[in-house]
């Protein structure tokens, strides 16, 4: 049973596993300046009482780190096991939160059914058409936005090689970019009230890739395809140039908003250096929080950026500690006690600063 409370100081009885709630949370300064502040969950998590207290106090959105992903969602050809999905909804639906739904298609981390089933360009197709039509029906009106498809550029803006645009592909990989057309087109015909997103990684900044993203999101928007958004992932380290990196960020905001689609930052984590015992320095911490400081504020100086999330929000399960080797870590708001760092408090000053300040801009 799901009993916390996210807004309101609230003392609930021991026995039933909930702890007090604080007045004071990322959510309700997110309320007020009219943004979404999200992070990516497990649903595996969601029993630790110091995990779900902290998710259902701090954030108004969740998104499945891999609980809507192919691998999961389809264990066979004939089969949908939607129960984990279910289950964030479920804790969503109780606190109050929006989701977001990640992601239709990808070219990576499909099960070996379908990698290694050798369908024809037909086939897939049809798989394809079915899965988008099945999990989007499945979960209309529970997730309100979908990350339709993730990162299928390389780092040169070129149509990245997948099962789906050429390997073998849906039938249409001659004609560049037409697969993506094809399934944002499946994803509205199936929920047309959901928002759909292109999402993407290293794109955030002025660059080869970026431009091309903006390039095809023009066209797509030109030719009445039904694309909403674009999500920008933003994993980046810690050891970059803050203002640059803000100011191209908030340039690519700026060009992608007037197209008149909204913009996510959707897996951000700030990755710092850490020894062999697994500790950060003090000094790289607090410049952590100059990151995050500095794009919570791009974000909210366009009113067209409409949610911030971070990739998990406790450094106890982030991903960067086993990507990097343990070579890095400690990259997200809350540390492994669930105590916020600086970068908390950061973000929490940038969105408390952010009420009524957010600069005009029609939002899409």
């Amino acid at each position: 049973m799901y009993c916390l409370n996210p807004i309101r100081w609230c003392a609930v009885a021991v026995s039933w596993g909930c702890l007090v709630c604080s007045a004071q949370s990322l959510r309700q300064e997110a309320d007020h300046a009219e943004v979404l502040i999200g992070t990516a969950v497990r649903p595996s998590q969601l029993s630790e009482v110091n995990y779900a207290s902290t998710l259902a106090r701090e954030y108004n959105m969740i998104e499945a780190e891999d609980a809507m992903k192919w691998w999961v969602l389809r264990p066979d050809r004939a089969s949908f096991d939607f129960r984990q999905g279910d289950e964030l909804v479920r804790f969503a639906e109780s606190h109050g939160m929006k989701v977001r739904g990640h992601c239709l298609v990808w070219g990576r981390y499909n099960p070996e059914w379908l990698t290694q089933g050798h369908f024809t360009t037909d086939q897939l197709s049809h798989l394809l058409h079915e899965h988008i039509t099945n999990v989007m029906k499945h979960f209309s009106g529970q997730v309100f936005a979908w990350d339709v498809v993730n990162e299928a550029l390389d780092e040169n803006g070129n149509v990245r090689d997948s099962i789906w645009y050429n390997q073998p592909g849906i039938g249409i990989s001659a004609k560049g970019t037409a697969y993506i057309e094809q399934v944002f087109r499946w994803a509205h015909e199936a929920d047309p009230h959901a928002l759909l997103f292109y999402n993407e990684a290293e794109g955030e900044g002025m660059s080869r890739k970026s431009d091309a993203v903006y390039a095809m999101v023009k066209d797509l928007r030109q030719r009445h395809v039904p694309i909403d958004g674009v999500g920008l992932q933003m994993h980046i380290p810690v050891d970059l140039d803050i203002e640059k990196r803000a100011t191209e960020l908030r340039a690519n905001i700026a060009r992608l908003t007037a197209l008149g689609v909204h913009v996510h930052i959707t897996e951000l984590d700030v990755s710092v250096p850490i020894d062999t015992k697994g500790n950060s320095q003090a000094q790289d911490l607090k410049r952590q929080a100059d990151v995050f400081r500095s794009i919570v504020r791009a974000c909210l100086d366009n009113r067209g950026c409409t949610a911030i999330q971070t990739w998990g929000f406790t450094d106890k399960y982030s991903w960067i500690g086993s990507h990097s080797h343990g070579t890095r870590g400690d990259a997200l708001p809350f540390d492994r006690t669930y105590a916020p760092k600086a970068a908390y408090r950061a973000i929490l000053q940038e969105l408390s600063a952010g009420r009524g300040s957010r600069e005009l801009h029609t939002s899409p």
